[in-house]
């Protein structure tokens, strides 16, 4: 089985407890991301950043 480069990432909200799962491509992306998405709890858009 191939062994793929892209894992599945937590991107944690700046602002609530609210989480948000994705996958990145970790040859092409070697930094954190950051990405402006949708607090459903809060209702308005924060940014969300890569957690551990």
């Amino acid at each position: 089985m191939a062994k793929s480069a892209s894992d599945i990432i937590k991107l944690k909200s700046s602002e609530s407890s609210e989480c948000y799962w994705t996958k990145k491509n970790k040859k092409n992306t070697t930094e954190r991301i950051e990405r402006k998405k949708y607090d459903r709890k809060l209702r308005k858009h924060v940014i969300f950043k890569e957690a551990k």
